[in-house]
């Protein structure tokens, strides 16, 4: 879709998480492949929709906008039960959702002024694939824009996971 992505290198396996910090091609391929943004086995899906977990208030206005957008991959149950008491951002405040329709939506990255002799960078908030700055971004994140998604209860989900012997 004419994007420059960021390049990173890739040590699968060592480390430890640092959360605030997005490992750009582990983020990118969790989300084309709806794989869980923590352990990156399957996300789970149901009938229901896949799950996916953001930083957002459910009474809060931002997460009732059309077009609602993340840039956070979806989860499986057991790594979104552990999220929300190991991730500093989580545990202020949560929303589970299952997300039954939804689709990328652009990228964010450094998006580069073109026109100058140096070229000035800035923050991209979030870029549109159908945006012409498209080309003046260096990517480093997918963007996934919700368009049909219900609210559901972390714990029930947990329980049903439990239940199904999972």
């Amino acid at each position: 879709m004419g994007v420059l992505w960021k390049r990173i290198g890739i040590s699968p396996g060592r480390g430890r998480p640092e959360f605030g910090k997005v490992h750009f091609l582990r983020q990118r391929r969790a989300m084309r492949k709806l794989l869980c943004q923590v352990c990156g086995g399957p996300s789970d899906r149901t009938g229901e929709g896949t799950l996916w977990l953001v930083g957002e208030d459910a009474d809060g206005p931002e997460l009732w906008e059309p077009g609602y957008v993340t840039t956070h991959p979806p989860v499986c149950v057991p790594c979104a039960v552990t999220s929300v008491g190991a991730c500093p951002h989580l545990r202020e405040v949560y929303v589970a959702l299952r997300v039954r329709a939804f689709a990328p939506a652009g990228v964010h990255g450094a998006l580069y002024r073109p026109g100058e002799a140096f070229p000035v960078v800035y923050d991209a908030d979030g870029v549109t694939f159908e945006d012409w700055r498209i080309g003046w971004v260096l990517a480093s994140q997918l963007i996934m824009e919700f368009q049909e998604f219900t609210v559901v209860d972390l714990e029930a989900e947990h329980a049903a996971y439990l239940a199904n012997g999972r």
